[in-house]
């Protein structure tokens, strides 16, 4: 019986056989890797993913897809977590010897939630190749001085190394989305620029909920004007123009 696609779960099941390639030979598994995919859907990544792994382990939330993919694959190579990825432990599944590498066609109703889920286990991550919408990824790897750049930007970049590869057309998909897609690499940052990641984000969430104000303005309550200058910040400057490492020095003064 052939699964239709819903929309609550954001599905749009990625079925070019070129593309499913391309995203295959960006991710290079090899035999041992410690892969985990997160929606894989009806496995059509998943399926050639174990071409190249000893194993692989899954994240489904839809109870009828993890049906389908018992009935399609070995339980000896393929081990599915049946629930929701923003719940799931994904540090869990590291081992001693290993870092995860994670991988997936991410639904766009959850992926800025999931990514900022996803960064808590950075450290314990080799790397994270994604599909997710292209707009978001633009977001992700912003340099200061755009409109793409913000809160996704600032915070994603001080945890990792980001390249946007290639793009994907809606007609890769089933159905196909109204917008294109993108495939990124997140590579984590090994020693990221020391500061609490909560006040970080206190920092970097207010400074962007008012952007076409000057950061001063924005960022009124939590700093001075003296603040901001002794940071290496010029108070005019609006918060798209504010590089990351300046975002870390606030975050450093904030006080509890």
């Amino acid at each position: 019986m052939k699964h239709i696609p819903r929309k609550r779960f954001g599905q749009n099941f990625l079925t070019d056989h070129i593309v499913l390639q391309d995203i295959i030979s960006a991710i290079a598994p090899a035999a041992d890797d410690l892969m985990v995919e997160i929606g894989p859907g009806q496995g059509a990544m998943t399926g050639l993913l174990l071409d190249h792994l000893d194993k692989l382990q899954v994240v489904e939330l839809d109870r009828d897809l993890v049906v389908l993919l018992k009935k399609k694959f070995s339980a000896n190579s393929l081990m599915i977590h049946s629930g929701d990825a923003l719940q799931f432990d994904f540090g869990a599944l590291q081992t001693a010897e290993q870092k995860l590498r994670i991988v997936g066609n991410l639904p766009y109703n959850i992926s800025s939630p999931l990514l900022f889920h996803l960064a808590q286990y950075a450290q314990q991550v080799q790397d994270q190749h994604f599909m997710l919408q292209k707009e978001v990824v633009q977001r992700m790897v912003a340099a200061p001085g755009g409109r793409d750049y913000g809160r996704l930007s600032v915070m994603l970049q001080w945890r990792y190394q980001m390249d946007l590869l290639f793009i994907v057309p809606p007609t890769a998909f089933d159905p196909p989305p109204k917008v294109d897609s993108a495939i990124v690499r997140m590579i984590p940052i090994a020693n990221p620029l020391a500061c609490e990641r909560l006040k970080l984000e206190q920092v970097v969430t207010k400074a962007f909920s008012q952007r076409r104000k000057v950061i001063r303005n924005c960022l009124a309550g939590l700093f001075t004007e003296n603040q901001l200058i002794d940071a290496g910040i010029d108070p005019q400057l609006r918060p798209e123009t504010v590089a990351l490492e300046y975002y870390v020095n606030l975050a450093r003064m904030l006080v509890d």
